[in-house]
This record gives structure tokens, C-alpha cells and sequence, in this order.
């Protein structure tokens, strides 16, 4: 069984590997990266006829090259800048750099190793794939589709009901069960329900004529974790600098959890309060992370509803519903919703992630608010830093 091409335009990942990209394109190109793959479903097991599509459909990706109306389309963002997309005129995904191997027992890795501009861009793309190859390959797609239609109709209808009153993205790029369906799913969520202000898929956006929607991920605040001069507890300074440097309070969403949200709001003093817009939820128990951030702008003077919380942590439309009633009266509320928009199937979605482990051949990790979502090849190192983070803590609160 062969499949058709699943990626068929680089334009199809989140909008936050442009910005990422930009900013070590012009301050970070000595970096080096390596990124592994992880399924977190113990049950999952891959066939050596998925194994080998999925190679296939990686041959077929790094093919691809961006088209020119693409890169008008990119150009025509606001905070991508001309030197970045010339760079991406010439740049292409390299094979060599993508290493998959199947274990006995059908455990799928994929290693990615190179430069960092170039490494990094791989993610969603071989989730992407990863994620389509299984579902397909598994199950009777027609099936899964069809579940899938119907929930989908559901929550359009509780939209026009009042049911659910919240605007939010979508952002279910990583695990959608295919490029089709997130596609309908896009164009029916932000053309029937009024609610849905973009998507983090720059291809869909463009398609649309709708906002892509994204800023930086965790990996942008690891990077910093391998540069030697950097202290380890300060990483999120440097990279909110970075960022500011780069943007100039324009993209401004910061993410407060790479090395917990503790020591984040340390590092978010009055000047990056005022220069970013918002900050995003990923890890911990959203309420309580609200309850904080609200305070931590009421401390330097802020009014919080001139700010923007967005949450993105796993979401389904009840939950961002029951934060929207708390929260929304008190501060800028939005939402990032992922696989309970591109793959809510009567099947159990995968949990698979590509994260980044080590940089100029230094071990990198996150710690996030969940301890459950650290991953980190090195635990001593992953212990290191833990400390670090500690020692930091306990120092400035004495």
C-alpha cells in the first residue's frame, strides 16, 4: 500500500518555525541540534509497512522547495523580514539529516541531527507524517473520517447554540489524523462558527485568506541551554531579549513554562511585561497558572484585561469554555486547540512529540509545570538543571 504524498507544501507546519527560525538565522547559525522522536502511547506499534511509507513520504518531502507564490505569502507577514525569506528561497530539507530505525517490537525512531536553522524545521513536518502513515495504515480511514465529521458537527452546532462562546485557533497541525481533514476542518470551524480567529498552519492560512497564528515553542528557550556563556537558570532572559530584539514587542506571545513559570516570571520584569502582549499556557493546571500571571501584572501596575492569556495545553471545547467563564472578565482570553480539533476520532489519538536534545552537542531539556512532560535524554543533566532552577528560586526569594 502506497500513500499519497502527505506533505506536498513546506508551507505546511506551524507559523512559530518561521519565527523561530528567523531569529538563529540572524543571531544563532553556529547552532547544532539533535531532536528525537517519542510516541507516548506504550501500547502503539508500528509495521514494517508503516516504517517504510513513512520513509517514503520523507524522500518526498525533502524534494520540496518553496514555491514563489509561497514566499510572497511569507513576505507578506508582517514581522518575517526579506533576508529570512531569500534564505528560505534557497533551503530545502536535507535527507541526510533524518535518521529513522524500527525496533523488533515495532518502536519507531527518528532521530533528526544538523544545523539548527535547518534541523528545527523538521518537526511538524514528520509528525505530520508520522501521524497520517498510522491512522491510514491502522485503520479504515473511511471510518475514522466519519467519527471524526460528526464530532466535528457537534461542535459547530454548540457554537451556533451559544454553547460555546470563547475565540480560539487551531492548531492541530502535530497529531491531525490527515492533511484533508484538517483542511475541511479549518475551513468549516472558521467559516461556520465565527469563533475561530486562524490557524497555526501557514499553508491553510494562506489557502484561506484567514491570520496564522503562532509565536515560539520550547525549543526556542532550550537552544539557550547550549551556549556555553549562558547560565543555565537565565536562559529565559536571554531568549525573552532575543525575541524583543528581533520583533520589537511585535509576535509578542511568550511561553512561561520551558523551565517552570516560577523562575519565567522572574525574568519577566516591567520591560518585558510592557514589551510582549501575552503569554501561553502549556503545562500545569491552567487556573492556577491564570490566577498567577493575572497577579504578576497587577504587581508592576498592568491593567491584565491589556493583556492577552492564551491556553493550549491539551485542550478540548469544554475545557476552554470553563476557562473562558472564569477568566474572561478579568483579561484577554483566546485559545489554541489542537487534536480535538484535526483528530477527534472514536479512536485514542496518538501522543507523539519531536523534541530537542541537544544542542552543540550539550543535553538540553524542559521542564515545563508538569513533571510527567519533562523529556530529557540525559537525566543527570535533566537533575542539573532541575538544581539550577532550585538554587535560582530559593536564592531571589531569600
Amino acid at each position: 500500500m502506497r500513500l499519497d504524498p502527505i506533505i506536498i507544501s513546506l508551507l505546511d507546519t506551524d507559523l512559530y518555525k518561521f519565527n523561530m527560525d528567523q531569529v538563529i538565522f540572524h543571531k544563532h547559525t553556529d547552532l547544532c541540534g539533535e531532536y528525537y522522536f517519542r510516541c507516548r502511547n506504550d501500547d502503539v506499534v508500528f509495521t514494517r509497512e508503516m516504517f517504510d511509507e513513512i520513509n517514503a513520504q520523507i524522500d518526498y518531502l525533502c524534494q520540496l522547495k518553496f514555491r514563489p507564490d509561497e514566499l510572497n505569502y511569507l513576505r507578506s507577514i508582517r514581522f518575517i523580514k526579506h533576508d529570512y525569506v531569500e534564505f528560505l528561497r534557497l533551503w530545502r530539507p536535507i535527507r541526510d539529516y533524518v535518521e529513522t530505525s524500527l525496533s523488533e517490537d515495532g518502536k519507531l525512531c527518528i532521530v533528526v541531527r544538523g544545523p539548527l536553522f535547518s534541523a528545527m524545521q523538521f518537526e511538524i513536518y514528520l509528525l505530520e507524517i508520522v501521524n497520517e502513515v498510522y491512522f491510514r495504515m491502522k485503520y479504515d480511514y473511511e471510518v475514522l473520517r466519519a467519527s471524526a465529521a460528526e464530532k466535528l458537527n457537534a461542535k459547530i452546532e454548540a457554537f451556533k447554540a451559544g454553547k460555546y462562546t470563547f475565540k480560539f485557533a487551531e492548531f492541530g497541525c502535530r497529531r491531525r489524523l490527515s492533511r484533508e481533514w484538517q483542511d475541511v476542518v479549518v475551513r468549516r470551524l472558521v467559516q461556520e462558527t465565527g469563533c475561530c480567529m486562524g490557524t497555526s498552519n501557514v499553508y491553510f492560512a494562506m489557502k484561506y485568506g484567514i491570520k496564522p497564528i503562532g509565536t515560539y515553542a520550547h525549543e526556542f528557550v532550550q537552544m539557550y541551554q547550549g551556549i556555553d556563556s549562558i547560565p543555565l537558570a537565565y536562559t529565559n532572559h536571554y531568549a525573552l531579549e532575543d525575541w524583543y530584539d528581533e520583533y520589537r514587542g511585535d509576535n509578542g506571545t511568550a511561553l512561561t513554562d520551558t523551565i517552570t513559570t516560577d523562575l519565567f516570571l522572574m525574568d519577566f520584569n516591567r520591560a518585558m511585561v510592557n514589551n510582549f502582549s501575552g503569554v501561553r499556557h502549556d503545562s500545569g493546571d491552567p487556573f492556577e497558572w491564570g490566577e498567577k500571571l493575572i497577579a504578576h501584572y497587577e504587581k508592576y501596575g498592568v491593567d491584565p484585561r491589556s493583556k492577552q492569556l492564551l491556553f493550549s495545553d491539551s485542550l478540548d471545547f469544554d475545557r476552554a469554555q470553563a476557562l473562558y467563564d472564569h477568566f474572561h472578565d478579568r483579561v484577554k482570553v483566546t485559545f489554541g486547540i489542537g487534536t480535538y480539533c484535526s483528530n477527534d476520532t472514536c479512536e485514542r489519538p496518538l501522543n507523539i512529540v519531536i523534541k530537542l536534545q541537544t544542542v552543540n552537542g550539550r543535553a538540553v531539556a524542559k521542564l515545563s509545570d508538569t513533571p510527567g512532560k519533562a523529556m530529557c535524554r540525559d537525566k543527570e543533566y535533566l537533575e542539573y538543571l532541575r538544581r539550577s532552577v532550585a538554587f535560582r528560586l530559593k536564592r531571589e526569594h531569600e
